[in-house]
């Protein structure tokens, strides 16, 4: 029996050869025809033309205007000018690089493929002049976790931009790193709308970034953090919001980031961190805090975070925290300040003190003009002011005489009859 098995696997071996053979010579034959049959394959050619071009790209396939490495899953379209995202991606894709094209929208489904990019992890779209992003941008792509949108003037990003476009019945994404460094639009493209609160709305939508670990908005020129900002992260271990323009965390609650283990707050406009603000850190158990290059003012609301400084470990470099007002404080180590130190009645920035002079010595030319205009037209504003009073006056006593009138019955008799 196993000798008769292999014999006939054999010849049906032989029998698929023969079949093949036969396949190329109808096609030799075929092309060596008449011209009736040229004819009729011709009028064949663009179906099936058509039909090789409705099928999908191979798995394996790179877009020409790309580099892949089946071996790193890795495709790199770098510079390309491309307008959209590429339709041919290869199916093994697991990190994909689009950076420095010009890509303006990203429409929803961008990424819709069949077969679909389910191992696509990482995706790296920075500096590819993107000005919109749309709900379900990033839909169909199960596995992605590393997302890095950075150096895009995002004009417009939709809340449901992360979460899908229908964030109440799409899963939490499987977002781990989202990267939105330097995305602030021009100002006249921000369509009277508030930048930081359209970010803030992309991240806590539907709650769909609940798993992520690493959030970097540096150099977004942040002014504030609307309320609530974190709430929707409490899986977050990293959160980057160096060199903005914040002034103050006062309402931004960060009780619920149990996770996390770096925060950067260098490079803002932070003046002092009040009390409610040290407690929250001071909470957290793995947390480093940076706070470097802040112009801290050393006046007498600080005392409490100087002595919160000479207590906890939080935070990093503290050491080289200095002051940068007042003025007489400059470039005081916060450290070594103590409450003697810290006068309640700072005296201004020079600055300052320049600009109050020029405002005084302006209102005082203003003054001075205003009086000389009223000493010159004494008599005209004495003449107008007399017409004043005889016209009042004038009233006056037409008012008094009909008032006698009335009263007095016998006069209102005659008034009367005068009439008729």
């Amino acid at each position: 029996m196993p000798g008769g098995c292999s014999r006939g696997s054999a010849a049906g071996d032989g029998r698929l050869r023969l079949a093949r053979l036969a396949l190329v010579l109808l096609g030799w034959v075929s092309s060596s025809s008449p011209t009736s049959s040229a004819s009729s394959s011709s009028s064949s050619a663009p179906f099936l033309a058509s039909a090789v071009s409705a099928q999908p790209p191979l798995p394996g396939q790179c877009p020409a205007v790309c580099e892949c490495s089946e071996a790193a899953r890795t495709v790199k379209c770098v510079n390309r000018n491309l307008t959209e995202v590429p339709t041919d991606l290869p199916s093994y894709v697991r990190n994909l690089f689009l950076t420095g094209n010009q890509l303006a929208v990203l429409p929803a489904g961008a990424f819709a493929r069949l077969p679909p990019l389910a191992e696509l992890a990482a995706l790296n779209l920075s500096g590819s002049r993107l000005e919109e992003v749309h709900a379900g941008a990033f839909e169909h792509l199960p596995s992605l976790r590393h997302l890095d949108l950075s150096h895009n003037p995002l004009a417009v990003l939709s809340p449901f931009a992360f979460s899908g476009s229908n964030a109440s019945v799409s899963a939490p994404s499987p977002f781990v790193e989202l990267i939105l460094n330097h995305i602030v639009p021009p100002e006249d493209e921000r369509n009277n709308r508030s930048f930081e609160g359209m970010v803030v709305a992309a991240l806590r939508a539907g709650g769909a970034l609940h798993g992520l670990h690493r959030l970097e908005l540096a150099s977004n020129h942040f002014l504030y953090l609307p309320r609530d900002v974190l709430a929707q992260l409490p899986s977050l271990r990293h959160l980057d919001l160096s060199n903005n323009s914040l002034v103050s965390l006062t309402y931004v609650s960060f009780r619920n980031l149990t996770h996390l283990e770096s925060l950067h707050l260098e490079d803002n406009a932070l003046k002092v961190l009040h009390n409610g603000t040290l407690a929250e850190l001071q909470g957290l158990p793995h947390v480093r805090v940076f706070l470097d290059n802040n112009p801290w003012v050393c006046d007498c609301h600080m005392a409490d975070m100087v002595a919160w400084l000479k207590e906890t470990e939080v935070v990093q470099g503290k050491d080289q925290l200095t002051c940068a007002f007042p003025e007489q404080m400059r470039n005081r180590v916060l450290l070594e300040l103590n409450s003697a130190d810290l006068d309640c009645d700072p005296i201004l920035p020079p600055s300052l003190q320049t600009s109050y002079v020029f405002l005084g010595i302006v209102l005082a030319l203003i003054g001075a003009i205003f009086l000389l205009v009223l000493y010159l037209n004494r008599k005209g504003i004495k003449k107008w002011m007399h017409n004043i009073r005889d016209a009042c006056r004038d009233h006056m006593e037409g008012y008094h005489y009909r008032y006698e009138i009335n009263a007095d019955p016998r006069l209102t008799n005659l008034s009367s009859n005068s009439d008729v």
